[in-house]
């Protein structure tokens, strides 16, 4: 190989498959675009935003109730808000949410949301999830208490449509 071609190759194709090789990495293992699929949490989110889900944060701040999750459900992504944390029992009864026996206020509902009531203790490394759309959404009222390994990061920063550009609670 001719020695201009070396040149020419660590010039110019070295720096740019860094920058592939970095994108890359970024993309599997720090943040990444989402879409949302459904109505089940409008008005927070609607069908089609995109999000970016930060995949590294919830692991060094903690999940906090509320936050806004994406969740593995057997290779699907589900996108909900936490309700319950490990350890605590969650009840629902008369549309209202009891966390350990304490009343919890969801500002982030819009009207009153139909829940059938419930009552249940998470057990460790499990949360409770529910979309804010209470009527349409497939949540753990259905598949059940949500496993950490199971919660690929947190998402609510829309980044897409423009008009929706911002952070959501």
């Amino acid at each position: 190989m001719d020695e201009r071609v070396k040149r020419t190759i660590i010039k110019d194709v070295l720096p740019l498959l860094g920058i592939i090789v970095g994108v890359l990495l970024f993309k599997a293992f720090i943040m990444t675009p989402v879409q949302v699929e459904g109505d089940s949490m409008e008005p927070t989110l609607n069908e089609g935003d995109v999000l970016i889900l930060n995949k590294v944060s919830y692991k060094i701040h903690g999940i906090k109730r509320f936050s806004i999750v994406v969740v593995d459900n057997n290779g699907t992504n589900l996108i909900k808000r936490v309700i319950g944390l490990p350890g605590e029992t969650v009840k629902v009864e008369d549309n209202k949410l009891y966390i350990n026996g304490e009343y919890v206020e969801q500002d982030f509902l819009e009207e009153e949301q139909y829940t059938e009531d419930l009552e249940l203790t998470l057990e460790d490394n499990y949360y409770y999830v529910m979309g804010d759309n209470r009527t349409v959404s497939l949540d753990s009222r259905s598949i059940g208490p949500i496993h950490k390994s199971k919660i690929k990061g947190t998402a609510s920063f829309v980044i897409f449509p423009f008009n929706r550009f911002g952070g959501k609670n």
